[in-house]
């Protein structure tokens, strides 16, 4: 059905006999991912996205079930992002005016615009490749403060677009995304912003472990729309391990030792967990991480989450680029019955990385896929960039026709 080239980690440090690991309690816990739920709930907008039960491509990949958790709709803004880096903003922003005020700041306090003068003092800040910088830029808006995004050259001008939307600043970098992360730090530092992104370093883990717990908002609406069915494969994409760590982390505080098993997924040239993976320890993929999922484009894993990724990560494979336009026509022209599903570039690419390892009976013996296997994958982003999602898909129609 769908063979496509995928290449393989099976990770030696995952101990499935374990019941919680210190890399776990260190970074996510039950008690700070229901106050992200408390408040990211009840935030204007606010609803959970749709679990599709995808009963169709299922029953031609050879599997009981695979549900696709569709993130393309959260907040108005695209992307499952959305949880994160604006939670992290409301964060920031609510500790900043507590300490200069000595009072307790509630979420309408803010969305009121009671401190205008304290919130013009905040300015947010961060790189991005696109989904995260739009959820910095929107937080920042809901909010009331000031932002200043910057990008690599090779994000689109249309992800520029939407996040310039917001009222943030836009920088260009000349480089990939990891050196624009650098140079929005050197800049944050300089200039007294607050840096607000997913990946952290040298001991800055406190934002990026927040913007962690907002994305477990998806996670914990999963289990509620499972109603009490237990996937047995979990594929997540992987940028820098924010949301992979989010997602396992979170499924293993629910499900313990019956978690299913949890599969990293990432570009072939933009593998750095993988790498590091095989290394026992971060290391940098080089080069110009030149993949059409952009918002995987990732050379520098986040060390606030990687010892949680490398304890809960069963698999870490990375698939072909080749796999992603046949996988956003699969389910935007709903084949097989299934529903038809907007699914941009990133958000398509843990879905696609399942269907190629259920097409090779070599991989379903390697991670267990049989006949009674139940996947989960996550679709974390819709169409973002509405151009590049339209040319993809149409590239993948052309290929298709006879």
């Amino acid at each position: 059905m769908f063979d496509y080239t995928i290449s393989h980690h099976a990770n030696p440090a995952a101990d499935r006999r374990r019941p919680y690991p210190d890399a776990l309690l260190q970074t996510l816990s039950q008690e700070a991912s229901d106050r992200a739920y408390s408040e990211i709930s009840s935030w204007p907008g606010y609803a959970r996205t749709r679990l599709h039960d995808l009963r169709g491509i299922a029953r031609e990949a050879g599997v009981e079930r695979i549900w696709y958790k569709d993130e393309g709709s959260r907040f108005g803004l695209g992307s499952f992002k959305s949880l994160g880096g604006a939670y992290a903003v409301f964060a920031q922003i609510r500790s900043h005016v507590e300490e200069r005020t000595g009072q307790e700041v509630a979420i309408g306090d803010l969305l009121a615009r009671r401190y205008p003068d304290l919130l013009d003092q905040v300015v947010v800040t961060c790189a991005t490749a696109g989904n995260h910088g739009r959820s910095v830029a929107w937080g920042a808006q809901l909010f009331g403060c000031r932002c200043v995004i910057y990008l690599h050259r090779a994000v689109s001008a249309g992800r520029e677009a939407a996040i310039a939307s917001y009222g943030a600043d836009i920088v260009r970098v000349d480089g990939t995304y990891d050196d624009s992360a650098r140079q929005a730090a050197a800049d944050a530092s300089e200039h007294g912003r607050t840096l607000v992104t997913d990946t952290g370093h040298g001991g800055y883990f406190e934002i990026p472990r927040t913007v962690a717990h907002g994305y477990t908002v998806l996670m914990r609406e999963i289990l509620s729309q499972l109603g009490g069915e237990h996937p047995t494969h979990l594929f997540v994409q992987a940028g820098v391990g924010g949301l992979v760590g989010a997602a396992c982390g979170y499924s293993w505080l629910a499900w313990g030792r019956q978690r299913p098993r949890a599969i990293a997924v990432e570009p072939e040239k933009a593998n750095c967990l993988q790498a590091s993976a095989r290394q026992g320890s971060p290391v940098v993929v080089p080069g110009e991480l030149d993949t059409v999922m952009a918002c995987l484009a990732c050379g520098e894993v986040s060390e606030a989450t990687w010892d949680l990724v490398y304890a809960a990560c069963d698999d870490f494979i990375t698939i072909e680029e080749a796999a992603i336009p046949p996988t956003m026509r699969l389910l935007a022209d709903g084949d097989f019955g299934d529903p038809a599903i907007v699914a941009g570039e990133s958000g398509a690419a843990g879905l696609a990385a399942a269907l190629a390892a259920c097409s090779s009976p070599g991989y379903r013996k390697l991670i267990g896929l049989d006949d009674s296997s139940k996947i989960l994958a996550i679709g974390t982003e819709g169409a973002t960039d509405p151009e590049l999602y339209q040319r993809l898909l149409d590239r993948a129609r052309r290929s298709d026709s006879p």
